[in-house]
């Protein structure tokens, strides 16, 4: 419930004024924290205080029963940030004037999860009763899942993507407890006492880099063992710059993850949009052709190999699925439309 309370206290922004915190090409950008004291988690472990930092785009508006229809929560992935959705190659591709998600037209809720970007982490020691969209990409396109299930009336629609709603298993577990172990079996990781960062966090963070690369894109890219050896110790600044807490944190926090037996419960439109060069989430396991079969309004999108694609991170490329989300908020659009919202 936590995220849903986030949303509550997100209406009430307007309200309290709108802050442009820094220059941006998209309308009404906000930063922010939402502080809840004394946190539970479900194992039982506190915060004193559990910290959500989120970015909005737009302003919410009401239809003519006072109720927000314009809102849009979009998801990232494991380790990743709300900011990511600012680049070019995504929010320029969808939230620009007159492009599907248009910050003009829709209040966008892009959230840091717990355990990722400013929000709380291991290494730290007027309502919104309606959403719109509900998107997310990798990680977050498995909570787009989870939302579709345990809240089926809260949404018009849902795009998850880079993912599958399926426990995670075969290959995928297996280089996740991989890069898991590569951290906790260096003797530098002290049992996560560490003063300075383990270097089992390097191939950590490889492993999944590897993974969710693109084959092409790295040969493309490094042509030459010179170019790929140099590619690695890039990586390997980029790793160290990460935590090795927080990295065991992200990989496990999906470890009970399984919507599969509850797909039946979802009743908005649903696009599962994945690449064919996807190495989290390989087409020949033929996961979603079975799973969407669930889904009652579901549709599987498989988007195919080419020089434009980038693995698992196809989904950054909007250029390449944002016609789809155009289609799927045409046939999710709530009778009367956007006639009937005001401010």
């Amino acid at each position: 419930m936590t995220t849903i309370r986030l949303l509550s206290f997100l209406l009430l922004l307007p309200a309290l004024g709108w802050a442009q915190q820094e220059t941006s090409e998209y309308a009404k950008q906000f930063e922010g924290d939402w502080n809840i004291p004394d946190f539970t988690f479900s194992s039982g472990e506190k915060l004193a205080t559990l910290r959500l930092h989120y970015i909005t785009l737009g302003s919410p508006e009401r239809d003519a029963d006072g109720h927000v229809r314009n809102a849009v929560l979009i998801l990232h992935g494991t380790g990743g940030t709300g900011r990511n959705f600012l680049s070019s190659e995504f929010g320029g591709g969808v939230f620009g004037k007159g492009q599907p998600l248009d910050a003009t037209r829709y209040y966008i809720i892009l959230p840091d999860a717990i355990g990722a970007g400013k929000s709380s982490r291991p290494s730290d020691g007027l309502k919104v009763d309606h959403l719109r969209l509900v998107m997310g990409t990798s990680q977050g396109g498995m909570h787009t899942w989870l939302w579709g299930v345990t809240y089926p009336d809260f949404m018009d629609a849902l795009m998850p993507m880079a993912s599958a709603p399926v426990e995670i298993a075969g290959r995928n577990r297996m280089t996740r407890i991989m890069a898991i172990n590569a951290i906790k079996n260096d003797p530098d990781w002290k049992n996560g006492e560490y003063n300075k960062q383990p270097r089992g966090l390097i191939a950590a963070r490889n492993i999944r880099s590897i993974m969710t690369g693109g084959a092409l894109e790295y040969q493309r890219e490094n042509p030459t063992a010179e170019k790929a050896d140099a590619a690695l110790e890039t990586m390997a600044k980029a790793a160290l710059r990460g935590d090795a807490n927080d990295t065991i944190y992200q990989y496990e926090a999906s470890t009970e993850y399984n919507p599969s037996p509850m797909l039946d419960k979802i009743h908005a439109p649903l696009f599962a949009i994945n690449s064919a060069d996807d190495e989290i989430n390989p087409p020949e396991l033929g996961i979603l052709e079975r799973e969407i079969k669930h889904v009652k309004r579901g549709r599987y999108i498989l988007i195919p190999l080419s020089q434009e694609t980038r693995g698992h991170a196809t989904y950054n490329r909007a250029v390449l699925w944002k016609n789809y989300l155009l289609e799927l908020l045409h046939i999710s659009e709530p009778r009367g439309g956007a006639r009937e919202l005001r401010n």
